[in-house]
């Protein structure tokens, strides 16, 4: 059955925020500052000037997904932002105004001092404004300012035009669209609320790399596959298990929450947002334990050039961005680490020391370092005599059975000189740390 199509609805500024809306308790906090309260109004000072110039002008100033709750409320999906700032330029303009946006109360810290600040740039823009302005502005909220509204019955829906509507116009990243997809999967406010909160607390940054540069790379190594760059197309591998799945597989992902494998799915919803946070955390706490591990201490070295660092922040922070190949060597070790910590919850020096010289090899090895070798060495594809460990470490992480298996691997070591001189003291360093383990 197809589903019936959507009609949009055009309607003035005014008459929005009339209607009966609701902010649910999933949204983001309301971040605009005083920047786009003065874009926003320099804008609809612009609209005002060229309805001037034409008599049937209008200005289109975006879209707003709703969905109708159970109790006929219209819950903003996208675009609360904008509605906000629009609320608090009508308040200013005309203080009677009633609307059922004034009942809510805004426990959210950050958007009680935007919320604030934004309203004290609106009453000080318009001090020094002509003396029309006021009656200007609200003219225009009423006449002039038109906004499409799109209305729904189904949270899902809302939360599919809201993927559909943002991919359209600056991209999306992918982890953004498993955001919505994976609130679209919890039905309990609470659960839900929890989610955003501890999705807005991460840099976005810090979220797009844990996917780029370690969660995506890990899964198609440990299958042995060359990992490319993490697309839209790719998000199905982290859309998880519906929980009311009868598949035997998803049966027992199910009980095994919340304990997570990077390799294995998870359940849908709620899960996501925890899986992400556990494996920031479990990011964070390795790199501070290289930093405060005194065996691990000349590890720590070759990663900084040299330098004594105190956290994992500033071992992210000291090293040549530059040097692509000793960068990429460098990622790789730490997703080895982060496969072989997930899998077995435990730092045996001599294992992380293996791991580690694994990693650096291919940097001592080659004399240019690319992401296409780092994956072909990643799944062990190439000779003996190109490579000095051409073996697949991330796909044997994941298929051992015990931790002694990694920490008892056999590693060979670059016979003569290293591919380029410039690696010759990293090549030393490498002999040094697994000579001091046999």
């Amino acid at each position: 059955m197809k589903q019936k199509k959507k009609s949009p609805q055009i309607c003035s500024i005014d008459t929005l925020l009339r209607k009966k809306l609701n902010i649910p308790s999933y949204q983001r906090p309301y971040k605009w500052t005083d920047k786009n309260i003065i874009d926003l109004l320099l804008d609809i000072q612009k609209s005002i000037e060229d309805s001037r110039k034409y008599s049937t002008f209008k200005y289109r100033v975006g879209t707003i997904i709703l969905h109708k709750n159970d109790k006929n409320e219209l819950e903003i999906v996208d675009g609360q932002q904008r509605v906000l700032s629009f609320l608090l330029l009508k308040l200013y303009l005309d203080p009677s105004f009633v609307c059922s946006l004034l009942n809510i109360e805004f426990a959210n810290k950050v958007t009680q001092r935007n919320l604030h600040e934004n309203f004290k740039t609106i009453c000080e823009w318009f001090s020094s404004a002509a003396k029309d302005d006021r009656s200007n502005f609200n003219n225009a909220l009423k006449n002039i300012l038109e906004v499409v509204v799109v209305t729904v019955d189904k949270i899902s829906e809302a939360f599919q035009l809201f993927d559909s509507q943002n991919s359209r116009g600056k991209a999306l990243y992918p982890h953004d669209l498993l955001k919505a997809y994976h609130l679209r999967e919890i039905h309990d406010k609470y659960e839900m609320q929890n989610a955003v909160v501890k999705w807005e607390s991460k840099q976005p940054k810090a979220i797009r790399e844990l996917f780029d540069l370690y969660l995506f790379p890990i899964w198609n190594w440990a299958k042995r596959r060359k990992c490319g760059n993490f697309r839209t197309a790719d998000i199905d591998i982290y859309k998880g298990i519906g929980e009311d799945s009868l598949y035997t597989y998803a049966r027992r992902a199910n009980k095994a929450m919340p304990y997570f494998l990077i390799t294995e799915p998870f359940i849908a919803g709620a899960d996501f947002f925890a899986m992400v946070d556990h494996y920031m955390l479990m990011l964070h706490n390795i790199k501070n334990e290289i930093v405060t591990n005194p065996a691990l201490h000349e590890l720590e070295l070759i990663l900084t050039g040299g330098k004594d660092v105190n956290s994992a922040e500033e071992l992210d922070k000291t090293y040549d961005k530059s040097a692509i190949g000793i960068t990429h060597a460098r990622n790789l070790f730490y997703c080895a680490l982060l496969c072989y910590y997930d899998r077995f919850h435990n730092f045996d020096t001599m294992a992380v020391k293996k791991l580690f010289v694994w990693a650096m090899m291919v940097r001592v090895d080659m004399q240019h370092l690319g992401f296409d070798t780092i994956n072909r060495y990643a799944i062990g594809l190439g000779d003996n005599d190109k490579y000095s460990n051409a073996m697949p470490v991330i796909s044997m992480i994941t298929y051992a059975r015990k931790h002694t298996e990694i920490s008892s691997m056999r590693l060979n070591l670059r016979n003569g000189e290293a591919a380029n001189n410039k690696w010759e003291k990293l090549h030393d360093k490498l002999k040094e740390i697994i000579n001091g383990n046999n």
